[in-house]
């Protein structure tokens, strides 16, 4: 992807019109997004810099030369000019976080009460969704309704309705208890909801056409509308009013952010992606939320590349980069990438949680304590420090000081994902499975994406031995994560606990075959048992495996199975038929498109002598021993004899060996 001159002058010209646009309504994080995104793109020489910049414009006439953006609706541009005193009162306020006060400069509660005790019995029926019922019954703009709303611009009355919105979330962490007290639910709402959805559903009424569509809307207020319906969990609704709000303003990167959160599978993206614009935006959106789903297919990386080459600076972009090599288990790679973002924004904290998760399965306790120490000296009450800390403690095995700054992030802010889902992994650890299954379930309500808090309600119902409920909770992580063969083993292995051997031989299978997709290069997805065995597949699946075919009776399968994990110990595992690990159609077909890129090089590297291929050579020799094969009996239990981990039982088996091949009986000597 490359853009010539021209385009290149546009899209800086709209970045730049953004971070104002943004910055005028207080928001403040999509500002921020688009200035570092604007500030990426390689600079021009200062002649056609100086033309590609459309920041200055025109004071209209009668007003001093404020810097604000202007309008080119005659009518908005009119009223903005009006209200030009009253706005910079109210952002100011909202500056301050007097949300309070900002709002009641445009709205005071007199007037918002009167207007929505009256809306609210009038404009209830079919104004929550007009993209599908079409509100084409309008024919004057109070008739219907009898709601007269004051006449504001779309500027003012997005700040005002913004301020009651985070007036309501200032409130709701205000009335919210100490997180995982005694007394906290988790089910505090933000009170100011019911107020914005009313008063916007009766603006929309009152300015929509004949055939549904909302005269002279900018766009601003379709995304906070959206944004309060995904709070009511009216989720289909949100999104089509998210949509409406890309089509009519593109670059606020909040409204991409919001229908991200709304995304929770592969196919509900695919199913949207064609009503978007089609724009570098929703380019940029759909590598994000491809990565929220944590796919990691070719061509999400040829994609991201794309981008790197027209913001190669972006830190978004870096992070990108970064958190791509995370879901595929190269951590080393996701490392450098990370080590490369620090040294080019040091002061920068976003996704330096997901950094420090990758040092901690890394088990680099000095990187890890630098990154600790970087963080609370740029801002130690940020949640993502926080984050950063507890895992520096973590690894230290101070659970109890990583319960604390986990619960610190959430103080801040409650719906830091992170530290929900690695506060369960702390409870586990101190063996308070009650508190860690709340925290699991907290996370999931965050966050239906998370497949680690689901792996871990699925552990800790595992540690209660109720494998019912373990084998949902791993399905539900195994669903989220189909070529991560963490999920598959779990789900196996709890499947041969209930005595389900065949299902759990199939979900095996699905392990081995899902690790060879990934060069498993320092570890597994929670930092435990790692596999450092380059290409080899896991012996301890592959024990598994054929300990359930001896107990369904089938001793043919179970020595293949047996033999293949053998082999783990010299890499040899190419040389053997492992087509017998076919799953046959069992994968989800969904799945099947993004799949990632096979590991190469793999099967040149061993595992070396494990206890998982001890147990199956002794195994091997026990059988030989049943069925007469002496000789392979004797050379298998001298090399027992030499590993180290059976070896009492090896020399017994050795003398056993001896006495027979000396008499040579076939039965007891």
């Amino acid at each position: 992807m490359t853009l010539n001159e021209r385009e290149t002058a546009q899209l800086r010209a709209a970045l730049q019109d953004a971070v104002v646009k943004c910055s005028e309504r207080c928001l403040y994080q999509s500002a921020k997004w688009a200035a570092e995104l604007l500030t990426s793109i390689p600079a021009a020489d200062n002649a056609s810099e100086a033309e590609d910049s459309q920041m200055t414009e025109v004071p209209l006439e009668g007003l001093p030369p404020i810097v604000v953006s202007g309008n080119l609706d005659p009518e908005e541009a009119h009223l903005e000019a009006r209200e030009i005193n009253q706005y910079l009162l109210a952002k100011s306020f909202f500056d301050c976080r007097e949300y309070e006060r900002c709002a009641a400069v445009f709205l005071p509660d007199t007037v918002l009460s009167g207007i929505l005790s009256t809306a609210s019995t009038k404009v209830n029926q079919g104004a929550s969704n007009p993209l599908s019922k079409g509100k084409a019954k309008v024919s004057s703009r109070t008739s219907t309704t009898g709601v007269t709303l004051p006449r504001l611009s779309q500027k003012s009355l997005f700040l005002a309705m913004y301020a009651k919105y985070m007036s309501g979330e200032k409130k709701k962490d205000e009335d919210s208890e100490m997180v995982m007290g005694p007394h906290d639910g988790g089910n505090v709402v933000n009170k100011q909801l019911v107020i914005i959805s009313r008063f916007l559903e009766a603006w929309f009424h009152e300015h929509s056409a004949e055939n549904g569509e909302v005269v002279g809307s900018q766009g601003w207020l379709e995304y906070l509308y959206g944004m309060v319906l995904a709070k009511d969990k009216s989720n289909e609704a949100a999104m089509q009013w998210l949509i409406r709000s890309v089509h009519l303003y593109p670059m606020n990167w909040g409204s991409w952010l919001e229908m991200t959160s709304l995304i929770s599978r592969v196919e509900d993206l695919n199913r949207i992606s064609p009503l978007l614009p089609q724009n570098i935006l929703s380019y940029i959106f759909h590598l994000h939320t491809s990565l929220e789903l944590y796919q990691s297919t070719p061509s999400l990386s040829i994609s991201l590349n794309q981008l790197l080459s027209i913001f190669p600076t972006s830190p978004f972009l870096l992070t990108c980069l970064a958190l791509l090599a995370y879901h595929t288990k190269d951590f080393v790679s996701a490392d450098a990438h990370f080590s490369n973002l620090l040294a080019l924004h040091p002061h920068r904290l976003d996704c330096l949680d997901h950094y420090s998760n990758i040092l901690y399965v890394m088990n680099l306790r000095p990187k890890l304590s630098f990154l600790a120490h970087l963080c609370s000296t740029v801002d130690k009450f940020r949640p993502e420090s926080c984050v950063v800390i507890g895992n520096y403690y973590s690894l230290l095995s101070s659970h109890e000081k990583a319960v604390q700054y986990f619960r610190r992030a959430l103080t801040l802010d409650r719906s830091c994902l992170s530290a929900w889902t690695l506060m369960g992994h702390e409870y586990i650890e101190l063996k308070n499975t009650h508190a860690a299954i709340e925290s699991y379930r907290r996370a999931v309500d965050v966050n239906r994406r998370d497949y680690r808090a689901w792996y871990g309600l699925g552990q800790t119902y595992e540690v209660l031995e109720m494998h019912a409920y373990a084998l949902w909770y791993y399905k539900r992580a195994a669903g989220l994560r189909p070529w991560d063969g963490k999920m598959w083993m779990a789900v196996g292995s709890c499947l041969q606990k209930m005595g389900r051997d065949l299902e759990g031989i199939k979900a095996l299978k699905r392990a081995l075959l899902a690790d060879s997709y990934y060069d498993a290069g320092v570890g597994s997805s929670f930092g435990s048992g790692g596999r450092d065995r380059g290409g080899a597949m896991d012996p301890e699946i592959l024990l598994q495996i054929a300990g359930m075919y001896e107990r369904l009776g089938d001793n043919g399968e179970a020595k293949s199975y047996m033999e293949m994990c053998v082999a783990q110990e010299e890499g040899t595992a190419d040389n053997l038929d492992t087509s017998v690990i076919n799953i046959h159609a069992d994968s989800t077909s969904s799945d099947d498109d993004s799949r990632p890129a096979a590991a190469s090089g793999g099967g040149d590297t061993g595992t070396g002598v494990t206890a998982a291929t001890s147990k199956a050579r002794m195994w091997l020799a026990k059988h030989a021993m049943r069925i007469g094969d002496y000789t392979r009996a004797m050379q298998l239990a001298t090399e027992l004899c030499q590993d180290g981990v059976e070896v009492e039982e090896a020399k017994a088996l050795v003398r056993e060996v001896r006495v027979r091949l000396e008499f040579g009986v076939d039965g007891n000597p």
